[in-house]
């Protein structure tokens, strides 16, 4: 488990105490429904790099990070028509600032 992984499971278990604090202090609904909620989000937005490559009409914008997840080097891909961004594991010879 990465610690990513872990701190995401923490804030969801900190989260879901809150939701079950709150039968007897009102006051904890909020913050646990914004933790939950916020969490699902990120994890919703957040995909991991895909290993394939992606259709002709994407266009590479030339970006290239390392994952924190997984380590390989990622590049970016846009698609023009829905603006939509595609992360793409790729094999890299040089190395990353």
């Amino acid at each position: 488990m990465s610690a990513r992984t872990g701190l995401r499971t923490g804030l969801y278990v900190i989260g879901a105490a809150c939701l079950v604090g709150a039968l007897w202090a009102p006051q904890l609904l909020v913050p646990g429904l914004v933790l939950v909620i916020g969490l699902a989000i990120e994890r919703s937005r957040y995909k991991t790099p895909a290993k394939q490559r992606v259709e002709p009409h994407w266009q590479d914008t030339g970006e290239r990070f390392v994952d924190p997840e997984t380590g390989s080097v990622t590049a970016v891909y846009f698609d023009p028509r829905t603006s939509e961004r595609h992360y793409v594991a790729v094999a890299s010879d040089r190395p990353l600032p």
